[in-house]
C-alpha cells in the first residue's frame, strides 16, 4: 500500500532545498495594531521548525524529506 501525504501539513510548511522545514509565525492574522513594530517585523519572518517535531513531519510527509 502506498504511503499518503498529509495535505493539511503540506499546505502549512515549506521545505527548503537543504531539507530545512519552515513554518509561518503564529499570531499574524489580526489584533496586531497593539503590538510594537519590532514584534510585527519579527512575525513576518518564517521560523525553522524545532528538531523535536521533524520526526512527526517525516511520518506525515513521507516523500518530502
Amino acid at each position: 500500500m502506498k504511503l499518503k501525504t498529509h495535505k493539511a501539513l503540506k499546505k502549512r510548511i515549506h521545505i527548503t532545498a537543504k531539507k530545512k522545514v519552515l513554518i509561518r509565525t503564529a499570531g499574524q492574522d489580526h489584533f496586531n495594531s497593539r503590538e510594537s513594530g519590532k514584534v510585527k517585523r519579527n512575525k513576518r519572518q518564517d521560523k525553522t521548525l524545532a528538531a523535536v517535531n521533524i520526526k512527526n513531519v517525516k511520518q506525515l510527509l513521507p516523500y518530502s524529506l
